[in-house]
């Protein structure tokens, strides 16, 4: 059998790189045994860790107690959300809240202008309805006091009165009132006043 020149070369570059593949297992082994020793080494600091997270696993069931807790007294409060589609509805459920209770203390609602929808905090946001109406001071007193028994989250935005009629001592007023919303109905803000 007659070897050519292709395969003399071959033969000559697998006996030069077979002793280098030797060499490299002989490391690589040597690395791998030396890393299997390792963890025998680490039982004192494993035991330690384990009994760490043993810990950690025993106060688990009273994190979450305290987050069941937590998750209920979040539901409690936010059941006077204002809840909505749209901010547009929101805004419209306010405004026949207050007309609801202004008839019920004998007051003529009129009108009705809706505000922008702002972000309150992080997580709501806030709908704001402005009405104005005519009546004696008791009466306003009467219904700031069933507005605050309402289970919405209220809160009077903005008051303006004015005298109306000094013969019937009735004033005029202009009260603007806020309500809680979820986050998703504020509009997000865009261009420059995203800055602010």
């Amino acid at each position: 059998m007659t070897l050519n020149s292709r395969d003399r070369r071959a033969l000559i570059l697998l006996g030069a790189a077979l002793p280098l593949i030797l060499l490299l297992r002989a490391f690589m082994g040597r690395e791998t045994a030396s890393a299997a020793a390792a963890p025998v080494e680490d039982i004192p600091r494993a035991e330690k860790r384990l009994e760490r997270l043993r810990q950690l696993a025993a106060g688990v069931p009273a994190k979450e107690a305290v987050l069941k807790a937590a998750a209920a007294e979040l539901a409690g409060r936010e059941k006077g959300i204002l809840k909505a589609e749209t901010a547009a509805q929101a805004q419209a459920e306010l405004l026949q809240v207050v007309r609801r209770v202004a008839q019920r203390e004998g007051i003529d609602v009129r009108g009705g202008e809706f505000g922008p929808v702002r972000a309150l905090g992080d997580d709501y946001g806030e709908v704001t309805v402005a009405v104005t109406f005519e009546c004696q001071i008791e009466r306003l007193v009467n219904l700031l006091a069933s507005l605050t028994a309402e289970p919405q989250l209220l809160a009077t935005h903005e008051i303006r009165i004015a005298s109306a009629n000094a013969k019937d001592k009735t004033v005029g007023i202009r009260l603007a009132l806020s309500g809680v919303v979820p986050r998703q109905l504020v509009p997000a803000r865009k261009g420059v006043a995203a800055l602010f």
